[in-house]
């Protein structure tokens, strides 16, 4: 298969597709990852990354400068210990309703301009296996408090799909959008006449540039509920645990009165911090390379801009890219005269 290395042709029944990339809190990306390990998914192929990715500076490590590995796009599969006792009872004119997993993970999100070539490679792989349905994960920012336990959204592709989830207790999202890789594939996968299913775990609006293992979790019981397999979900709760505490440290130790203050801070300087969090941590790598582009896609085309500034807003970064974007306007402005 063009642009595939395959290194094995593992025999599965009835597969499902799980496809994840980095995203807001990472939500899909540490679900898929810890799914991996936890059910010894082994590696069966990989997408050559040349076509789609391209290098974008270097790294130094130790004081020593290189040049950095491009992102890796791997397929794992997981033979299901069920499928071989449905196997027997369809056989036996009964109803199989296991499944095996193929598992595609990527540790970058493809330039977007190339995502439906992309996505056909990975669809092409899945329907090799004879898989019928897809199956992402993604992050939902709400208004909650990094305290509270996460819900779970989903989205479907039929209305079939939409009634058998309901009966699961998620939460329908009825409108909006699934940016990114996580959502794009889903609306190709269908154009590709697969089904699918997105699973959204809901994370904290000023905690979308930080690791959220709660939401993963949640999106992995989920998930689970759905194949109907059990999967240990401890470290991750734990993991969940660990950042909570983190955060709250912040907190306290930010309303104790600084040296030189009249007093400790309040609730509303708390609110603020809370918004400005995603500052501690780093944006994807795949993120920081879309908003380079949408630069220069503006700084081509001047309307681009509207779309460069929204997805400054919803990272909350617009504040560290405030001067280049305005200069983007002051070029157009010089232009002009």
């Amino acid at each position: 298969m063009e642009g595939i290395k395959i290194s094995k042709r593992p025999r599965l029944r009835n597969p499902f597709l799980l496809v994840a990339w980095p995203g807001m809190g990472e939500v899909a990306f540490k679900a898929a990852s810890y799914l991996v390990d936890k059910l010894k998914a082994e590696e069966f192929a990989q997408i050559l990354p040349e076509e789609f990715f391209y290098l974008t500076g270097s790294v130094i490590q130790g004081g020593i400068l290189d040049i950095p590995q491009l992102p890796q796009s791997k397929f794992y599969y997981w033979k299901n210990p069920a499928t071989k006792i449905s196997g027997s009872a369809k056989n036996s004119g009964g109803k199989s309703e296991a499944h095996d997993l193929i598992i595609f993970l990527s540790n970058a999100q493809p330039d977007l301009a190339k995502a439906e070539t992309y996505s056909r490679k990975i669809i092409q792989m899945a329907k090799g296996f004879k898989a019928q349905m897809v199956i992402s994960f993604a992050s939902m920012p709400q208004a909650i408090d990094h305290t509270q336990e996460s819900r779970v959204w989903f989205a479907a592709t039929a209305q079939e799909l939409k009634d058998n989830l309901k009966k699961l207790d998620f939460d329908i999202l009825t409108e909006g959008q699934i940016s990114g890789m996580n959502g794009l594939f889903l609306g190709i996968a269908k154009k590709e006449g697969l089904k699918g299913v997105c699973l959204l775990g809901e994370i904290p609006l000023y905690t979308i540039q930080i690791e959220n293992p709660k939401a993963s979790s949640v999106v992995l019981s989920a998930f689970s509920k759905m194949m109907n397999i059990q999967i240990d979900l401890s470290g991750l709760i734990e993991q969940g645990r660990t950042m909570e505490n983190e955060i709250n440290k912040l907190l306290d130790y930010l309303k104790v009165s600084p040296p030189g203050s009249s007093g400790p801070i309040g609730e509303d300087e708390i609110e603020k911090i809370k918004k400005t969090l995603s500052q501690l941590t780093k944006l994807p790598v795949s993120v920081k390379e879309r908003i380079e582009k949408l630069f220069l896609a503006a700084k081509a085309d001047i309307t681009k801009a509207n779309e460069l500034k929204l997805e400054l807003d919803k990272w909350n970064i617009y504040k560290e890219y405030e001067d280049k974007f305005l200069d983007l306007f002051k070029r157009t402005k010089d232009k002009g005269n």
